[in-house]
């Protein structure tokens, strides 16, 4: 007989965006662009960004120090931290070890995992599995991108769709039928050259020649990565709920990757859910990557649209080309 898994859920959350924000009448001064534009073809008004000198980890830390304590946990009971992240503070050490250290998480393993915009959802994925097969008791997952670091300030195209943040989790374990109830991951490389940083990698190193040519900044597809997210976010959060026996209609809260506001609306309107069953926050922050939905779950929950009981989904996207869904049931009062 299979042993019967325990369940893994969230027990502590928080988030952290840096203060400076940037506008969208910021930009109209470095790009030709308005507001207008900006705000009609992706929602965002306004988005943070680091100041000189502040990096990925920095970011990360105070968002795991908030889930932490929210989680009511010491540092020394942390016994794996996992980070998702693009664009760490360097190629290595892991940002995750910086995080470790930085939080007094003395007992903890630690790595990264890129799986870009989806790469929280995969992380939440992955710790969840420690806890459910009983390796480990609490797995810090922190989500952080500084994208303003890897963002072609000249292209206007990209430059005003992405911001800065972190968010983290800690989860412990919990009955088998409450908390994450279940993940969804897919992955399709054959879509790899539509989202993508060409060099500073094995295949590109770092040369005079990359940097003057502005490879190491993000390239897009726009319209074929917006045609592919619209898909993928619907079909990816149905495969989720079947996983768990649900339905669309059983979810209470959806909090999707923040990337555009016409591709959260269309998948919203294709799983048949209300304006009041879904949380944006993409107005004021932009797309930040892997610390997306962290973030937003970490305010939804802080202002009061998330009780015990909930059933959330999120759903992530992005470069790889990447997806990830998770159906959770909610345990923080």
């Amino acid at each position: 007989m299979v042993p019967q898994l325990r369940g893994a859920g969230i027990i502590g959350i928080g988030s952290y965006a840096p203060p400076k924000v940037l506008t969208n009448a910021d930009l109209e001064k470095i790009v030709e662009t308005t507001d207008e534009w900006i705000l009609t073809r992706t929602g965002i008004r306004e988005r943070r960004v680091v100041s000189e000198g502040e990096a990925a980890s920095d970011l990360a830390i105070e968002a795991a120090k908030r889930a932490i304590e929210s989680a009511r946990l010491s540092p020394e009971k942390i016994d794996l931290v996992i980070c998702a992240t693009i664009t760490g503070d360097m190629p290595f050490p892991s940002t995750a070890c910086l995080v470790q250290n930085a939080v007094g998480a003395v007992n903890a393993a630690a790595f990264d995992l890129q799986a870009c915009c989806s790469g929280w959802v995969y992380s939440l994925s992955a710790g969840s599995q420690f806890i459910r097969a009983g390796t480990y008791e609490h797995v810090l997952v922190v989500g952080v991108d500084v994208l303003s670091s890897v963002t072609d300030w000249t292209d206007r195209s990209t430059c005003v769709l992405f911001g800065d943040a972190a968010g983290a989790v800690v989860l412990g374990p919990t009955s088998s039928d409450t908390g994450v109830l279940s993940s969804y991951l897919g992955a399709d490389g054959s879509g790899s050259e539509l989202l993508k940083i060409e060099a500073g990698g094995s295949k590109l190193p770092t040369t005079e020649e990359t940097v003057r040519n502005r490879k190491h900044f993000i390239k897009m597809e726009g319209r074929e990565v917006f045609k592919f997210s619209v898909r993928v976010m619907c079909e990816a959060a149905i495969k989720a709920l079947d996983m768990c026996g649900l339905t669309p209609a059983d979810i209470d809260l959806f909090v999707p990757h923040q990337a555009n506001m016409r591709i959260i609306e269309s998948g919203a309107a294709r799983l048949g859910l209300p304006d009041e069953k879904v949380f944006t926050n993409l107005r004021n922050y932009g797309n930040t990557s892997a610390a997306s939905i962290p973030l937003a779950l970490d305010q939804a929950y802080r202002s009061g649209r998330v009780k015990e009981g909930d059933v959330i989904v999120a759903v992530g996207f992005g470069g790889g080309l990447t997806w990830a869904a998770t159906v959770i049931k909610w345990i923080l009062p």
